[in-house]
């Protein structure tokens, strides 16, 4: 299975597993563990790389000096063979809890001098935990053998590269984040808000060599390795970057070890430290004597997602050097204390991204001193507002604030990006286009109306150095509002035609078409409502769009042949997307009303299918797209859920796609005889309700009432048809009699067709599993092409017609909102209040009945 699929699979496993232990609590374990089994991999690996055998790893023993201190001296650790990860999930091993408890208390021991800052307490919150896995030493034993079983298909070496287990590791760390509810803040930030603070921050470092990156409060580690890997997109900087991590939590702080060792980052880039950020300054200072060794790191770029608004203690913090030049935060809200601690870590050159709750924008007091300050020296250069709910836990409003230490620009770019997400479950989330307008937008410092806006300094002087969104972006929905004139006397006003003026800008001779002057003001359709559709489709202007809009992606299919079939092994996943989104802007750029950001969404969606299959082709060759894999899935046996194999399914093509492309005779064949099937369960269905009471109490009809009892029908209809022969008459089609000859004939269809639809679709199946293992290079090259390019294609031809139908509808409800005016609707029901008076003189009744008839004519005539 793809990486995707494990990871779902071991978070489904894990949340059942977990029991009535929080996820907050479980994710240490789990992921505790996922990275002893790192180390043990990485161990055997380099062992095994040395020349050692199977049989001389067995004999790893401390107690061999000269090779424990080699060890030491590569990885920073060492463990011995009965310590090792693949020893405890041995079939042979007679694994025990005190196994982890010894191999634990060993590692600690173990470590080389010159990586006990990296390694020194990692699995702290691991030992200190195994007594909550269960009540007694043989509970917890099983508790943590499963979990070591679960995880064991990770892959960890090289062979599959790092993408693999810190994408699982990322997977898991977000899915427990979700469940972990106010929790989750303290170690997670949410992918997308990491991916963009990481895009931005990445564009700003691109052209660095050596980059220095600090995060002061890092959590899981999320946000430093995502700029890592955002800068990959530009080039490949791996070994170039050093990270510094700080966490004030310890069972926190050693997530971001764990991340930061298991992504392959070189140890002696990776400078992390457990400790609080706004009481001792760091980086960088000697651990063992702070205060006299004190020497201020300045680094490329800070990136943070601090706690908000928490207390601090500012007493004598006045000197400080970090909040000396601008003041301290108050007390009882530490979010310009940390704001500031990142600033002052940054390069001249440097950038830093940081979240905080909305009102960092517009608090007064010592915040409006400092962030008046803020803004007088430049150093705000970018404000990002978020959707609200977007952060596991809190649903506040956030912002995202990029600061620099110098800019040319005074101004300041602020954007609205709080409209801009999709629901999922109780949060928001960011998609990949709102991601990539909102990048777009603070790269290129645009205004666009409803989400961005260059602000001058002056401007934000003018509003008392307030920097409330709202103040300078209106991102609400225009107000539904009704014209007067155009309600009591027809007409359809230009005020609201024009606002469909990016429509007529592209299409400018469609509005003459469509509308014609009334007066100075107002207008109307030039031809019937009924004939809006028609007209809009058929009009020169809206045939030549479509067909510009076609030309643009004329060959696009053949250029993402080429740059991702062709050359599937040779393709950079970490630059390619980068690449294809490019194309993608380039032919959309001289089409109008396009929403480009959509088009990106569909290319991104498609690249996610995509990725995951070139890194599975370029890890295991071309022969993996003619694998097929086992498909394994959970079934109860004896009460226990077990897994087991269902049938098989393709490595990397889907056989639903291979059956439509190769064997579509069978697959015809086969869901007509599914069709067939539905038609006699609806038959079938049909006759029971035919059924009278009376006969719905006959032995032939199931004690629950609810269908046909078969043995019973069938013996029923048996006696019928041999009184039909013997007696040479025919029964009535609605008797009871031919009813239960039907349904026997039915039965006795389905029982075979049942059978047959079984045997062929077993045989479909196998049939598929053979058509893919024998494929051809070109027959791969042509499902790849169907499954890769051709729903991007079809997705993206659909635009153009989606943006017409969107116009027709626009253009279809003013006509209809301003049709019938107030007048008309007055003398209908005048008219039809005259009538029913009429009819009502008419009517006959008692004294009584006719007085209350009397009263009710007058009202109606307005008496």
């Amino acid at each position: 299975m793809n990486k995707q699929q494990l990871a779902a699979k071991i978070w489904e496993s894990a949340n059942q597993m977990r029991s009535k232990i929080e996820a907050n609590e479980y994710k240490d374990y789990i992921l505790g563990f996922i990275f002893y089994k790192y180390l043990s991999d990485q161990l055997v690996q380099f062992l095994t790389n040395q020349g050692m055998t199977p049989e001389d790893i067995k004999a790893l023993d401390e107690d061999d000096a000269e090779t424990r201190e080699y060890v030491q001296s590569n990885l920073g650790y060492f463990i011995a063979y009965d310590n090792l990860f693949s020893t405890w999930i041995d079939p042979k091993s007679d694994f025990d809890e005190s196994n982890v408890r010894d191999a634990l208390s060993a590692f600690s021991r173990l470590i080389h001098t010159n990586h006990k800052k990296l390694f020194d307490g990692i699995f702290t919150t691991l030992e200190t935990g195994l007594s909550k896995l269960g009540e007694s030493p043989s509970k917890r034993t099983k508790a943590i053998s499963d979990l070591l079983h679960l995880i064991k298909s990770i892959p960890m070496n090289s062979n599959q590269g790092y993408d693999v287990l810190g994408y699982i590791y990322e997977y898991l760390i977000e899915k427990f984040a979700a469940n972990a509810g106010k929790k989750a803040g303290e170690f997670y930030t949410p992918h997308e808000v990491s991916l963009l603070m990481s895009h931005i921050t990445a564009h700003e470092l691109q052209h660095k060599e050596n980059i220095e990156i600090y995060d002061p409060t890092s959590g899981s580690g999320s946000l430093l390795i995502n700029i890592g890997q955002a800068l990959a997109q530009y080039a490949d900087k791996a070994d170039n970057i050093t990270y510094y991590a700080q966490e004030l939590k310890a069972n926190t702080y050693n997530l971001t070890r764990m991340n930061l060792i298991m992504r392959g980052i070189k140890a002696t880039n990776i400078k992390t430290r457990n400790g609080d950020t706004l009481e001792d300054d760091w980086p960088y200072f000697d651990e063992s004597d702070p205060k006299e060794t004190y020497n201020a790191l300045y680094v490329d770029a800070v990136v943070s997602n601090p706690p908000y608004s928490q207390s601090w203690d500012p007493t004598h913090k006045e000197s400080d050097p970090r909040y000396s030049r601008f003041g301290l935060a108050p007390k009882t809200k530490a979010d310009f204390a940390f704001l500031l601690h990142d600033l002052y870590h940054l390069k001249p050159d440097g950038i830093m991204t940081i979240v905080l709750p909305h009102g960092v924008l517009f608090r007064g007091g010592e915040e409006g001193k400092i962030r008046t300050q803020l803004i007088e020296n430049n150093h705000i250069d970018t404000i990002i507002g978020l959707p609200a709910n977007i952060f596991f836990g809190t649903g506040i409003p956030t912002v995202i604030l990029v600061l620099k230490q110098k800019r040319q620009n005074t101004d300041v770019l602020i954007v609205d990006a709080s409209k801009h997400f999709i629901k999922e479950g109780k949060n928001n989330k960011l998609q990949a286009s709102d991601i990539k307008r909102i990048t777009d937008a603070v790269i290129n410092r645009q205004s666009c109306p409803k989400f961005s806006q260059l602000v001058e300094k002056s401007t934000i002087r003018e509003h008392g150095y307030n920097l409330n969104i709202p103040r300078y972006v209106d991102s609400s929905a225009a107000a539904q509002s009704w014209d007067l004139y155009a309600t009591m006397l027809g007409g359809i006003p230009d005020s609201e035609i024009a606002n469909l003026q990016h429509y007529w800008q592209a299409l400018p001779q469609l509005h003459s078409a469509l509308f014609t002057p009334k007066s100075t003001s107002y207008s109307e359709l030039t031809i019937a409502k009924d004939a809006v559709n028609t007209t809009i489709t058929q009009h020169a202007q809206v045939v030549t769009f479509i067909t510009a809009y076609n030309q643009a992606f004329n060959g696009f299919d053949a250029y993402l042949n080429t740059h991702l079939i062709q050359a599937w092994a040779t393709v950079n996943r970490n630059q390619q997307e980068a690449e294809l989104s490019r194309e993608l802007f380039t032919r959309l750029a001289p089409i109008a009303l396009i929403d480009k950001y959509q088009a990106y969404q569909y290319l991104n969606n498609q690249w996610q299918i995509i990725s995951a299959d070139l890194e599975m082709m370029q890890t295991e060759g071309f022969a993996a797209t003619k694998l097929v894999d086992p498909n394994m899935v959970i079934k109860k046996k004896d009460g226990k859920e077990v897994e087991v194999q269902d049938g098989w399914k393709g490595h990397i093509l889907p056989f639903d796609l291979v059956q439509s492309t190769h064997l579509n005779d069978e697959l015809q064949d086969l869901g007509q005889q599914e069709t067939r099937l539905a038609e006699i369960a609806a038959a079938l269905e049909e006759l029971f309700e035919s059924l009278s009471e009376e006969e719905k109490e006959a032995d032939t009809v199931k004690e629950s009432k609810d269908g046909f009892a078969n043995a019973e029908v069938n013996k029923a209809a048996k006696a019928y048809l041999k009184e039909q022969k013997d007696t040479k008459t025919k029964f009535a089609q609605d008797s009871i009699e031919a009813k239960l000859i039907n349904v026997s004939a039915l039965l006795d269809e389905e029982k075979a067709l049942k059978k047959a639809v079984k045997e062929a679709a077993t045989a479909l199946h196998l049939k598929t599993k053979t058509t893919i293992e024998g494929l051809t290079i070109d027959q791969v090259n042509e499902l790849l092409h169907l499954k890769w390019i051709a729903p991007l294609s079809l997705e993206l031809a659909a635009m153009p017609s989606a943006v017409i139908t969107q116009l027709t509808s626009k253009v279809q409800a003013l006509a209809d909102k301003y049709a019938v005016t107030y007048s008309q609707v007055a003398n209908e029901i005048e008219t039809t209040e005259q009538e029913l008076a009429d009819m009502m003189g008419q009517l006959t009744g008692n004294e009584f009945d006719l007085q209350g008839l009397s009263e009710l004519t007058n009202l109606l005539k307005g008496e």
